[in-house]
């Protein structure tokens, strides 16, 4: 996890969506126990009724449960509910406004896909991009 925060939102919900973040890339799996709330104040310099504030979360979504004396585990079925919670969120809050640039920009789907292979291409060593026709 990271150990930044930012100010536009609380430190619990960050914690929280870290786990949610690493749960959705495989990191975390089902069945697998959460970081002890005490290591993760102690690594993070946060608060553990923070972590533990965070952690509560992820319980009341269904995606924890909480074993008494044993920690908290990672319930079967939670990557796939969080895939589905994260996807309609995204495309109910985020994926308008970008539509909505990609329309006042007036990006074709072409270009737009040129452009993610520009910048993936961007990342490697120009050698080892050799141009379409070898491919």
């Amino acid at each position: 996890m990271d150990r930044e925060w930012n100010d536009s939102q609380p430190i619990y919900r960050q914690l929280r969506d870290r786990v949610v973040a690493m749960i959705l890339d495989g990191v975390l799996k089902e069945g697998d126990p959460l970081p002890s709330v005490r290591n993760v104040a102690a690594e993070y310099r946060v608060n553990p009724l923070t972590v533990l504030k965070g952690y509560q979360q992820l319980v009341d979504e269904g995606l924890v449960e909480s074993r008494r004396g044993r920690g908290m585990f990672i319930n079967a079925g939670a990557r796939s509910l969080l895939l589905r919670g994260e996807r309609q969120k995204f495309l109910g809050e985020e994926w308008p406004r970008i539509k909505a640039t990609i329309q006042r920009l007036g990006l074709t789907a072409e270009e737009l896909l040129d452009g993610a292979n520009r910048s993936s291409s961007d990342a490697k060593p120009a050698e080892s991009n050799p141009p379409e026709e070898e491919r």
